[in-house]
């Protein structure tokens, strides 16, 4: 099926309708949302003298809805400007123009007789063969085509986005009775290569994969809290970020979400799945119908399993509801002995042995959720999907675990799962004993690279499809590692290019980092012919080793420092200066000197969802990694497009003493951080490390040649240096900076100017560089500077003096 899409219409603009429109408009599609008419002036429009008929009383619904989505934090969107690409409108006025969209999506509320209203509405514009969809979470997809045309079936299904569409990665496509298998293949590979999803063809089923298996853990953890009389606090600790979870883990998420949303695809499950071995699961627990009855749903209604509160004070504290009162109470501390065995343990993945082996509450809790879970995973094949990959991929993009269910049971041993499941009186499903009776011992294998899991109809290993445009790094780590150090793997990536792979705590650049990069440049200019610096980890680099300089400065090992701050800056001008091409693919987290990495490469391929920024501000230094020296050079090569250099200058000033970070790769580009017509924007993370390979080939290809050192950068002396001088007096003045504030300005303010000249010269990289170690050097021995340090190295946060 050979479609482009170009335009979409969104049909309903609530919180999902307007977050869909957003992410449509987001990769550059053009996109109708509509919404209905309201029947009540508001007194704000009475007051005006509007009348029902008037166009802003008319769009009033659609405009208010989609106004406080791109109000809404998280961001929908990845850039304001971007929203221009978003036109509203009304399901009276506007419904004629669907006529000339490609694809169109219901968003409305989710009850049958409105759908099959707006359908059939729908039907008297659509062009035929434009794709029509549901956003549907539970309704099944066969019911809603009933009576629609031949050509609507053969073009409608479900596409279930999850909430919020731009940051959860679950596109679940689900097929109706006649949808033609061309659309169902289309839609698969546009969620995946232009939405930046991950595309599950699942079953029409109540709450079909994700919800379906979802809402079961978290049912089943509601009722398992009072079993075990555990507080929220409790279940909280042992359901986040040690068994790779969100840190919103299980009750804050459900605020987050909202309750009655859960209770309501809970109470569809529990209705419509009456063969479901665990149906009683689904039915609500005690304290659950007092919270629905009390209406404490959430963060919509300002308290849930949890409440802010203000004491005596006026100081901010967060409350926790207990499930035996009722009532809220402060918050209580968990602490577990089976979790302090996994504190040394980096990978989440081998952290389920120790967890299940625990002898405390937390190994009994373990054991029980995972043997239930398990249990209840494998049961659902055949019923909701014919392949055990997909609950996992459902899993992981609709609810943010690192590993599904079968990867789970997998890191503990099938044969280890089913004894679990014995001892809590649970029963796997027959297939999966079979499995073991036929020698395979495990639901997942990685055979040159690609992952295969276990085909249950045809009981042998298969590839998962799909994988053709990946590059897994856990895959080929082993088979295809060239150099390894505490800090780095190098991995050949096929086709000449290598890939250099941060191993650190946080991706963090030290010492070891640096001697891997240059060992990585080494082997690339000697045998191969270009590089790439990814990885597959949550975020692409933190920065520096502050720990590191810390300790030096602490210690007054000025002269290690300054070789250490050196190396850094080498090691930077290499990636710059080498005779290879570099491919940074940062992505998530990319602070400091993870920033100033990508700054000195040939090119970036940056994941949409990349945060990136010089921080050191917050830790009382200026960037001393090249960051200074590269903000200098930047805006003096754009001196040439504004009359007023002062002021290009003093952007890129504002960018590093203001610590900007974008919220998107997008709003990189207005930082000066990524480079229009040089660094591009990939929407699936999972393609990032292939589409950076493909972009270092290319150059290598067309004829890279190492580039000659800069020693024409124009920097503008006491004519710039005066003017930030001047601006961070009066910011002192005004009591905006700290009086160490001002010094760290000053102190990059000298660095950008070029020093005191006397008047605008020419100057090399080089001596940027000197000026940027030693204005770095000289804050490492001032006490403010040390206790900002050691502030952000306990808490993860910075001070403000």
């Amino acid at each position: 099926m050979n479609k482009h899409i170009k335009k979409v219409a969104v049909i309903g603009s609530g919180i999902m309708g307007s977050g869909i429109a957003c992410h449509f408009a987001n990769i550059g599609v053009e996109v109708l949302l509509l919404d209905i008419v309201p029947r009540e002036l508001t007194e704000k429009e009475k007051a005006k003298g509007l009348t029902l008929n008037h166009k802003v009383v008319r769009n009033r619904l659609v405009n208010d809805s989609l106004a406080a989505a791109l109000k809404s934090k998280p961001s929908p969107i990845y850039h304001q400007k971007f929203a221009d690409r978003i036109s509203t409108g009304n399901l009276e006025d506007d419904i004629a123009k669907v006529a000339k969209v490609d694809w169109i999506i219901e968003v409305v509320v989710e009850r049958l007789d409105i759908k099959k209203m707006v359908f059939e509405n729908l039907e008297k514009h659509r062009t035929p063969g434009t794709l029509i969809t549901s956003n549907t979470s539970g309704i099944p997809i066969h019911f809603m085509s009933e009576g629609r045309s031949e050509d609507f079936q053969k073009h409608f299904c479900g596409t279930h986005f999850f909430n919020p569409a731009r940051y959860l990665k679950l596109f679940e496509i689900i097929p109706g009775p006649k949808t033609s298998p061309e659309v169902l293949e289309f839609l698969n590979g546009y969620g995946e290569k232009f939405l930046g999803k991950t595309s599950v063809i699942a079953k029409d089923t109540p709450a079909f994969i994700g919800n379906r298996i979802g809402i079961f853990s978290i049912q089943s953890l509601f009722h398992m809290v009072k079993d075990m009389n555990m507080t929220v606090e409790e279940v909280d600790k042992l359901t986040g970020p040690v068994i790779g979870r969100p840190k919103s883990a299980t009750f804050r998420t459900v605020d987050v979400v909202g309750l009655d949303t859960l209770v309501h695809v809970a109470n569809g499950i529990a209705d419509n799945c009456k063969d479901d071995e665990k149906l009683e699961l689904f039915k609500l627990p005690g304290f659950i119908n007092t919270m629905m009855e009390n209406k404490w749903l959430g963060s919509k209604t300002g308290q849930g399993f949890y409440k802010k509160s203000k004491d005596e004070k006026g100081k901010t504290e967060i409350l926790t509801l207990d499930l035996d009162t009722m009532e809220y109470r402060s918050k209580k501390s968990a602490k577990f002995a089976t979790l302090e065995l996994t504190k040394t343990i980096d990978k989440v993945v081998d952290r389920f042995k120790v967890l299940v082996a625990g002898k405390d509450k937390a190994g009994e809790f373990y054991r029980k959720n995972f043997a239930a879970l398990f249990a209840y995973v494998s049961h659902r094949i055949p019923e909701i999907t014919d392949e055990l990959y997909k609950i996992d991929d459902a899993m992981k993009a609709g609810f943010g675990w690192e590993h599904g269910p079968f990867q789970i049971w997998d890191a503990i041993g099938v044969e280890k799962g089913i004894e679990i499941m014995k001892a809590e009186g649970e029963t796997p499903a027959a297939w999966v004993t079979e499995m073991l009776a036929a020698g395979t011992t495990s639901f997942y294998a990685v055979k040159d690279g690609a992952t295969y899991y276990y085909d249950i109809p045809k009981k042998s290993i298969e590839k998962i499809p799909g994988q053709d445009s990946f590059i897994i790094l856990d895959n080929i780590r082993k088979s295809k590692e060239v150099f390894k150090n505490s800090g780095v793997v190098v991995e050949d990536l096929g086709d000449g290019i290598l890939n250099v792979e941060f191993q650190s705590k946080m991706n963090t650049i030290g010492g070891d980092v640096l001697a891997g990069l240059n060992k990585a440049i080494d082997l690339a200019e000697k045998d191969f012919q270009g590089l790439v610096v990814g990885n597959q980890a949550p975020n692409f680099s933190v920065g520096a080793n502050i720990g590191m300089i810390f300790m030096m400065a602490v210690e007054q090992e000025y002269d290690e420092l300054n070789m250490a701050i050196k190396m850094f800056q080498d090691t930077m001008m290499r990636m710059r200066y080498s005779a290879i091409p570099t491919v940074s693919a940062p992505h998530g987290m990319t602070l400091g000197g993870g920033c100033e990495l990508s700054l000195h490469a040939d090119k970036v391929v940056a994941a949409a969802e990349t945060y990136i920024g010089l921080v050191e501000f917050g830790v009382g230094v200026i960037p001393g990694g090249g960051g200074s020296k590269e903000f200098a050079l930047r805006a003096q090569d754009l001196f040439h497009k504004n009359d007023v250099e002062l002021n290009v200058l003093q952007e890129y000033f504002l960018t590093i003493g203001m610590a900007k970070v974008s919220t998107s790769a997008y709003e990189a580009y207005d930082l000066g951080i990524l480079q229009s017509g040089k660094d591009i924007v990939v929407v699936n993370k999972d393609r990032q490390i292939a589409t950076a390979k493909a972009h270092a080939q290319l150059m290598a290809e067309a004829g890279y040649t190492q580039p000659v050192k800069r020693k024409d950068i124009k920097v503008l002396g006491k004519q710039a240096l005066g003017m930030f001088l001047v601006g961070t007096d009066s910011m002192q003045d005004s009591n905006y900076i700290s009086e160490h504030d001002k010094k760290i300005a000053n102190k990059l303010a000298y660095v950008m100017a070029g020093g005191d000249l006397s008047e605008p010269t020419r100057v090399s990289e080089q001596y940027l560089l000197d000026l940027e170690r030693e204005a770095f050097l000289s804050l490492c021995t001032e006490r403010k500077t040390l206790e900002r340090i050691q502030h952000m190295l306990k808490t993860g946060k910075p001070l403000r003096n």
